[in-house]
This record gives structure tokens, sequence and C-alpha cells, in this order.
């Protein structure tokens, strides 16, 4: 795909501001926290109470209603010729423990306000317009992330994902009969006209160039793993410092130099340890055991490969100089993703037509979109959130700059679908 149809002229509609943002305050609703801040973990009773309420709202914008498989809600504006793919928007309304109101939320709130904009406007797509709403893209509850969309581009088995348990021991497939969205839409199959994600940036580049609009480039590469170092536990004081091994110690080293070699590699590296656990965890006793995770990010593929190898030789330096063995284990691999040339260019001409300030971002982060991409062209618009604070319950977006990532991809769906207008 090289192009869409000519963008709208300068005048174009815009969405209502105030409607989108009553919408995602009502859906906060649902899970709202003391903080201000949302906790709706996939598949429970909270999650199907947003489902329902999305359903509905769809429902009454004309919109036919299907779910599929994995739990996945499709919700459809029909276009003149039901022959062509949907242009398709969406995101996921579940959240973390400790969640916001926008993260996800927003991408399905702006969709169903494009939704609206196009009914009251009257005006007619070639193509179908699609919403959907994807299952446990947090992968709080049930892991991984990614779910819905992963299992609709056929990167996750639809039998193996629903046999997923969470820490309960309850299924994935169990809990979605239970809220009654286990659909009978086929998983996978699909085609994909186009896809548009309007997300908050869930970082503070935008907002520290003050800039309204993140033409998403692209997404960074990712590869997670588990690491154990495994020493010996000792007395912390008949136990000379040159006899030691000190698994602690060998981690210091490891978590340093994560932090080091991506800052190496910029730009658009990032190296994380998020979790990290000893045994035996007593005051006066060697650390013989830690347990940790590692995040390695990039957007180019040879570039992370180099951070990867980077980590693995300090890691088994380390544990030569400390007496360690070392248990290394991949636990997710995500490469770097460009997104469609089309895709990227409707959004900043949208942004430029609209007047609003725009400029070129990477995502640092996973997002459905990464998978839909597998199915046909996809594009990501990103919006300002205060401070570049997400996954936390003081999640911020201002309501200027949400309407105006909405506007944005209202006209990049119009265009992609190519657009006509009732008579």
């Amino acid at each position: 795909m090289n192009s869409f149809a000519q963008p709208l002229q300068s005048n174009a509609p815009l969405i209502d501001r105030d409607r989108l943002w009553q919408s995602l305050m009502d859906l906060a609703r649902l899970g709202a926290t003391a903080k201000g801040g949302v906790c709706r973990l996939a598949l429970t009773d909270l999650d199907r109470q947003a489902r329902d309420l999305f359903v509905q709202w769809c429902e009454d914008a004309g919109c036919s209603v299907t779910v599929d498989g994995i739990g996945n809600i499709f919700a459809r504006r029909p276009g003149r010729n039901p022959d062509l793919a949907p242009v398709m928007t969406g995101s996921h309304i579940d959240t973390q423990p400790t969640g916001g109101k926008f993260d996800g939320c927003y991408g399905v709130m702006a969709g169903l306000e494009v939704i609206r904009t196009l009914n009251d406007l009257k005006i007619e797509t070639q193509a179908p317009i699609e919403v959907v709403v994807w299952t446990n893209e947090e992968g709080s509850r049930f892991a991984p992330c990614m779910m819905g969309s992963g299992v609709f581009a056929g990167k996750f088995d639809l039998q193996d994902t629903l046999h997923k348990q969470d820490e309960q021991g309850l299924s994935l497939g169990a809990e979605l009969q239970r809220i009654g969205y286990a659909g009978s839409r086929a998983v996978t199959g699909h085609a994909v006209g186009a896809y548009f994600e309007a997300h908050i940036e869930q970082g503070p580049v935008l907002e520290d160039r003050a800039t309204t609009i993140g033409v998403v480039m692209g997404c960074l590469g990712q590869k997670w793993f588990d690491l154990t170092l495994t020493g010996v536990e000792a007395h912390a004081g008949p136990t000379p410092m040159h006899l030691r091994k000190d698994a602690l110690v060998g981690a210091a080293e490891v978590v340093s130099a994560v932090n080091r070699i991506a800052h190496q590699h910029q730009p658009h590296a990032c190296g994380t340890v998020g979790c990290l656990s000893l045994h035996p965890g007593s005051r006066n006793v060697i650390p013989g055991q830690v347990h940790m995770t590692l995040d390695l990010r990039h957007l180019h593929a040879d570039k992370l490969q180099a951070m990867v190898e980077q980590v693995r030789s300090v890691i088994d330096a380390t544990a030569a100089r400390h007496g360690l063995s070392v248990e290394l284990t991949p636990t997710a691999d995500f490469p770097p993703l460009d997104f469609d040339p089309a895709c990227v260019n409707a959004v900043r001409d949208g942004a430029q037509a609209l007047g609003l300030s725009h400029m070129d971002i990477v995502s640092g982060a996973g997002h459905d979109a990464i998978f839909v991409a597998e199915l046909g062209p996809a594009g990501m618009i990103f919006v300002p959130c205060e401070g570049g604070i997400s996954h936390n319950e003081i999640e911020n977006a201002a309501p200027d700059d949400l309407a105006a990532g909405c506007a944005v991809l209202l006209r990049a769906m119009l265009n992609a679908a190519q657009e006509s207008r009732h008579e």
C-alpha cells in the first residue's frame, strides 16, 4: 500500500471533544480507585461490565457487534461496499492493577467517537469501519500480554491460550465463558484494509517538546529474559570477602551493565531490570541465589542483538569472577516494527491539515497494532500524557489533546475508507 485517497480539506469536521471525554469518564467509573485510577483486570466482572457498556454504546450507534473465540469485540459500521476489507481501529479496556483512565481505553473510545461523528454528519464510507476491543492486552492477569490481537494475527494458538491460568488457577477460557464473552466468530482469517490505533504516549517526549501529535514510525524490538545467578549462601561474619560466592554482588554488576549498554546504543535503546528477588533474604546471610528479569529494547534488530550479546558477555564474565552458576531463559522476543508508510503519512497529513503540532516518534511499548500489522497496513497516533506517566493511577491527559488525536484518527480512517457523503 503506497497511498490512500487525498486528505480531507482543512475545514473537515472535527469530533465532539466533550462527548469523547464523557465516554472516557463513564468507562473509568467501572473499577475506579481511590487515587483516581482504574483497576479493571481482564475477564473480571468489572471487565464484563465495561464490555457490556461498550457493546451498548456501539449498538446505539447503529453498529453490528460480534465476538470471537478469544473474546475480542468487533463493532462494525457498514460501508457502501461490504466486500471491502474494513478500516479498523481499537485498543483495550483491561487495565493494570493500579492503572489509569486512558491507557488503551482512549483508543477504544476514540474509535467510538469516530463512528458517532460519521453518524452525526451522515458520512457513508466505501469500506466498513470497525472498532475493536482486544482481549487482555495488559497481561496482568493472564500471560502473555497482547493476547487477543496475538490470537487474531495467528501468533498464539487459540486452544493453548484458552488454557492459560491466572494465579488462582482459573483458566482464561473458563473466565470468558463465565462473563459471557466466549464468542462464535472465527479468530483468524479476517482481512484488514487498514488499522489505526490512537494511544497516549506513555512517555514524556511529546510533553517535553510541547507537541500535540506523535506520528508513530514504528515500535522498538523487545527481548526479555529470566536470569538466575546461583552462588553459596554463607554467614556474613565469618566468611572472608575474597572467599565469597555472593549472587547479589554478581546481580548488581549485571544491573549496572544493562543500564550502561542501553546508554551506549542510543538513540532508541532501553535496558531494564524490572524484577529482582534474592534467597535467603536474611540480613546476616550472604545471598546465595538471585532471580531477575532483563528487558532489552531497540528500534533496529542488529543493534538489539548486539545489546543482548554484550549483556550475555557481562553475565558470563561476572559469573566466572564470583564463582556463580547461570541460568538465562528467553521469555519474549518481539522484532522491531516499521509501520506502513501510507498509514504513517495519513497520520502526518491529518495533523498537518488540522494545524496541529506533530513530530515523528517511535513507541517503546507493546501495542495491539504490532500484531495487527501482520495482517494489513497499520499505524499509530500518540498524544501527550501528563509527566509521561502511565500504568499508574495518576495517569492523565488533556481533553484538548485527546480530541486532537481523535480528529487525526477520523481523517486517517476516512481517507483509508474512501469516504463519500450522502446527498
